[in-house]
């Protein structure tokens, strides 16, 4: 396990069932399996992150297997660029969908880390899914040692270019996905006037090169009124959409854009 202390970066090492450093400082691993690295002093919040309605309502989405094209290609681009890699972190992991999938496709020699700002989806993620470590913290400001990882997986994570060249190691490998074009456009034309697309340009990374983009295209169709708000719940325009444009769509079923772009980069 490779943890350092949030608060004097020393490494972390395991005592029974609590994280300690040289200098005392001392981190309970909760019942799931999950250790808490964010201290209160670094809280921007009670309770930041998802909260226990936004990640029950993605958790019931993505288990019913709505984006598991995302998930199948993030896999196989994984297999296709990692090089026994044996140190992954998916950054932003919530409740762990994408990050059990990884690592089933992957070999047993991978470990991989998950972090995620919201306690409340890791305790679900942890006690689902005992093979990946998980731990409460910041994207940006990750409680890993320098160079740590060969690969890293980052979707829809806000995080800091410096804190992602930090913990991966040199030729390390991340990937990305973030909104094409497109995505989500039907939402976006029901709440504006005049609704403007993302950009398709690539990405740029500090320390990174970009070896590889694609996107990913298909029309989402739901008509179950239950699949329907939790999908609506997971997205950034429940606030903007009005209970009666809610209640509508319930009703009269959703046909919506899935447009993702997936890019892979290599730490210079």
């Amino acid at each position: 396990m490779i943890y350092r202390c949030p608060l004097c970066e020393q490494t972390l090492s395991k005592q029974d069932k609590t994280w300690c450093c040289p200098a005392n400082h001392r981190f309970d691993c909760a019942k799931e399996g999950y250790v808490n690295l964010l201290p209160v002093q670094k809280k921007k919040s009670n309770d930041p992150g998802d909260n226990k309605e936004m990640m029950f309502a993605r958790r019931e989405f993505l288990n019913k297997g709505y984006y598991q094209v995302l998930s199948d290609k993030v896999n196989l681009l994984a297999n296709e660029y990692l090089e026994d890699a044996r140190y992954g972190l998916d950054i932003g992991c919530g409740e762990g969908y994408y990050s059990n999938r990884l690592v089933e496709s992957l070999p047993e020699t991978f470990s991989l880390y998950g972090v995620d700002i919201s306690k409340s989806a890791l305790k679900y993620a942890a006690k689902r899914y005992p093979k990946i470590a998980f731990s409460v913290a910041s994207a940006f400001d990750m409680p890993f040692p320098d160079d740590s990882f060969d690969f890293m997986l980052r979707i829809y994570a806000p995080s800091l270019d410096v804190e992602l060249k930090r913990v991966i190691k040199s030729g390390g490998i991340l990937i990305t996905v973030c909104a094409g074009p497109r995505h989500h456009f039907a939402l976006k034309e029901l709440i504006y006037d005049n609704p403007k697309e993302h950009t398709q340009e690539a990405s740029q990374i500090e320390g990174f090169e970009l070896i590889h983009q694609e996107r990913i295209e298909q029309v989402l169709t739901l008509s179950d009124s239950d699949d329907i708000s939790h999908f609506l719940k997971m997205t950034p325009y429940n606030w903007k959409l009005t209970e009666e444009q809610k209640l509508a769509l319930a009703n009269s079923g959703l046909s919506c854009e899935l447009d993702f772009k997936v890019e892979v980069f290599r730490a210079l």
